[in-house]
């Protein structure tokens, strides 16, 4: 009568096994140590680019909504924006529209820096003392525009923080003399640093009087007069976002008498957060996937090896069930060889993935990052895959006739 193996012998005898054959279960094993280590490192950078783009987005400020020309049609075709998006518009909105705070007109354009004998393109912005309200941006060292500056039309600017270190040393450019586009400009204030938004870096502009720019620097338009980049607004409060949004809209609207499209585009924070998070959420997704695949290319791998083990040991499995093994001890055995390698591949795995993840984070400027629950969920997988493909070894190793098994001793 076949008697009942325990558990415990069958996990000892798997583990002999598996360590009689080192070489065999460490190929075994690796495509599940590159299935899990991949799916562990992408997952982790594709949650670091949705961070690295939401911690842009914060940069903007907030409860910020943005005003550019041109509607979505024109930025398609990516034609030259219209420069129908005016000063009055900007100042229309500020004094019409109930639900907002602050409104920051903006004129942007890349123009020559020089200083002593350095020359470099820079973006140079127009802007009121509001910039720094409404984009929540700070001043380092001395001052930002004023009234006066805007009213006199003043040839003053403010630096960023990367300029300064690039110009000046020991922090000295306040009171020093910058040209742009061939008119002298005095430094009054340094940025505190910002970082960058979409690849702009911000810590590279210079700011300077709104008024300076259109009078000195990019002149106005004969057909709209003084045409904006785009208008920063400051909404009252976060519930108020829709609400100044649908204002700004409709303002607009009336004012360039549009009875179809529109030509511009009112957009805010959350929008491009949300079609960010879209995009780094199916980017994040197909990282996941491609990983996912070499976690099944590992299984399919445990699959293989096991057949080919099996054959192999048809005499051991033969003189096993002549000495009274049962067929579900034969079963439970070569699933237990399967659950190991599987279950300490996805270890290793992991372990080189969390690794990977944080050289990523370290070494680059990428917020990389793994939660807990995918570290659990990862191994966890790795497990069940090495269960599921060795079902099939495992069975054909249980079903082998003792008598043909032992012909061949």
């Amino acid at each position: 009568m076949a008697s009942k193996v325990s558990l415990s012998e069958l996990v000892l005898m798997s583990i002999k096994t598996l360590k009689a054959n080192k070489l065999r279960t460490s190929l075994t094993m690796l495509g599940i140590i590159i299935g899990n280590a991949s799916v562990i490192t992408l997952l982790g950078i594709g949650k670091g680019a949705q961070k690295l783009a939401s911690n842009q987005l914060s940069n903007l400020g907030a409860n910020v909504l943005f005003v550019v020309p041109g509607n979505n049609n024109t930025r398609r075709r990516g034609i030259a924006f219209p420069r129908n998006l005016t000063l009055k518009d900007s100042q229309a909105i500020s004094q019409q529209v109930p639900s907002i705070k602050k409104v920051a007109p903006q004129i942007s354009s890349s123009e020559v820096i020089q200083y002593k004998s350095r020359s470099f393109n820079s973006n140079v912005l127009g802007v009121t003392k509001d910039f720094l309200t409404v984009r929540t941006f700070d001043i380092a060292n001395g001052r930002f525009i004023s009234n006066k500056d805007l009213k006199s039309a003043r040839n003053v600017a403010v630096i960023g923080s990367e300029i300064n270190k690039d110009l000046f040393t020991n922090n000295d450019s306040i009171g020093k003399r910058i040209r742009i586009k061939d008119q002298s400009f005095n430094v009054i204030g340094i940025m505190e640093p910002k970082g960058a938004v979409f690849g702009s870096n911000q810590d590279k502009n210079i700011y300077i009087p709104l008024t300076t720019m259109v009078n000195k620097i990019t002149g106005k338009d004969p057909t709209f007069g003084t045409s904006l980049s785009f208008i920063s607004i400051q909404a009252l409060n976060p519930n108020s976002i829709n609400a100044a949004k649908f204002q700004i809209t409709n303002l607009l609207r009336q004012r360039h008498k549009i009875t179809k499209d529109d030509d511009f585009a009112v957009r805010s924070q959350k929008d491009a957060l949300s079609i960010v998070s879209t995009i780094t959420g199916g980017l994040t997704l197909m990282l996941g996937a491609i990983g996912g695949i070499s976690l099944l290319v590992g299984g399919i791998g445990i699959m293989n090896i096991m057949l080919v083990s099996v054959s192999e040991r048809t005499e051991e499995i033969g003189l096993r069930k002549a000495l009274g093994a049962r067929d579900a001890d034969i079963l439970i055995q070569f699933l237990i060889e399967s659950l190991i390698v599987s279950i300490l591949g996805g270890i290793i795995g992991t372990l080189i993935g969390v690794g990977s993840v944080k050289s990523v984070d370290f070494f680059t400027s990428l917020p990389a990052n793994i939660e807990t629950k995918v570290i659990v969920f990862t191994v966890t997988l790795s497990g069940s895959i090495g269960l599921v493909f060795g079902v099939l070894p495992a069975k054909r190793a249980a079903k082998l006739d003792p008598i043909v098994a032992l012909r061949s001793l």
